[in-house]
């Protein structure tokens, strides 16, 4: 619920004003039923999964048991459900709230892999997976960053796709690919040796030749399962060539939804950060008195609160260009890129709020402190984004 016009009315005793953090009353910009979905994701990610998934954080461990529920919430098929770009993002928000991880697997899960697949994919590709996406009985992964090649993957793939008899041998390594120890297949961006083409494939994952290896002693988004995988000599067929991604720049309004995504998740974190600290702040006696009662803490939700409805009001716009069929890279870029940056911002003030216990992952602070530093660096870091930015308004490059 959102905070009525007489803010001090209608609370108990135990209750904040804007218990939900809407200050600026999104949900009320979403129709009558994407209200109810939305609302039915805010329960169950903070009853069911927000407390429970601490200990798969600290374990590096990936809550597999939950999968099943986050489909009944419609999470496995966010990208083609017919709802509006705006409860996609709050949906994402609501995720991110409870956990970092889980909202990177539904956004890679929709933005990525169901997208692709959706675009790029054939009819044979869609019919024999959607369903099960949309359900989570499958996850795909998204293998195109590599060891050597982050920001400048667009012009510096190295794995090679190299035509056959029956169809196509893939060799390379690729990296920090999210569930690539638990897909059931990959879709890979390799280097055509014929035409130096960068071409998409969906790759089964228990193909001869593949190794999938985890990445551990990560700092941040501990519950992803992160890998290395390794193609060699892999053979696949002909039809495992998704026919709509025979050249990179097919990959460039996936790779902008994706990054849109990501400023959805640095909303959803900062509501996460907002809600650790207020509510330690209320409730931490020192002094004699409640933290929130001191002037520098309420200065310092003050502004975690503000920096979340900032962000809150860039996204707004975006959903509405993406509504419009008008959205470009640069209104993508911004969203990851300022997002991310206060996110980084406001996960620091929670963490200084809750002091010692800010350090103790239980207490979330720091998780969510460790996440915030993953979202500043992936999908595009935050460097790359903001050089995007620039090119956009200045037209003139600072990068290849």
């Amino acid at each position: 619920m959102t905070a009525p016009t007489d803010r001090n009315s209608a609370f108990s005793a135990d209750e904040p004003p804007f218990p939900d953090a809407d200050v600026f009353d999104g949900m009320s910009l979403l129709k009558p039923e994407e209200q109810e979905a939305l609302q039915a994701i805010r329960r169950h990610m903070q009853d069911q999964v927000r407390d429970q998934i601490i200990d798969y954080w600290n374990r590096e461990a990936f809550p597999f048991e939950m999968l099943p529920e986050l489909a009944d919430l419609g999470l496995g098929e966010i990208a083609v459900a017919e709802r509006s770009w705006l409860f996609r993002g709050l949906a994402y928000a609501e995720v991110a709230r409870a956990d970092v991880s889980l909202s990177t697997l539904a956004g890679i899960h929709n933005e990525l892999i169901i997208g692709m697949i959706a675009q790029l994919g054939s009819d044979t590709h869609r019919a024999q997976w959607l369903d099960k996406l949309r359900r989570f009985e499958a996850i795909g992964c998204f293998a195109m960053t590599e060891p050597d090649h982050g920001s400048d993957i667009a012009g510096g793939i190295s794995t090679t796709a190299t035509k056959t008899a029956a169809g196509w041998r893939l060799d390379g390594t690729k990296r920090w690919i999210g569930a690539g120890t638990f897909a059931d297949f990959a879709l890979v961006w390799a280097k055509d040796t014929a035409d130096g083409r960068i071409k998409g494939f969906l790759v089964p994952m228990d193909r001869p030749g593949i190794t999938a290896k985890k990445i551990h002693h990560k700092t941040g988004l501990r519950v992803m399962q992160n890998a290395d995988i390794t193609f060699d000599k892999v053979e696949i067929q002909q039809a495992d060539l998704l026919p709509g991604a025979i050249e990179f720049s097919a990959a460039n309004q996936l790779l902008r939804n994706s990054r849109v995504w990501v400023g959805w998740q640095a909303y959803g974190a900062q509501l996460h950060a907002f809600d650790v600290a207020r509510d330690y702040a209320l409730s931490r006696q020192q002094f004699g008195q409640p933290l929130a009662k001191f002037q520098l803490i309420q200065q310092e939700l003050a502004e975690m609160i503000s920096n979340a409805m900032a962000t809150f009001g860039l996204m707004y716009h975006v959903a509405r260009l993406q509504q419009e069929n008008r959205v470009q890279m640069v209104h993508a870029a911004m969203a990851k890129s300022t997002g991310s940056r206060l996110l980084r911002e406001t996960a620091a003030r929670a963490r200084n709020i809750l002091g010692g216990n800010g350090i103790v992952s239980t207490y979330e602070a720091a998780k969510i402190f460790n996440d915030a530093e993953v979202i500043h660096t992936y999908e595009g870091t935050y460097e790359i984004n903001s050089l995007i930015v620039a090119r956009a308004v200045t037209g003139v490059s600072a990068f290849v």
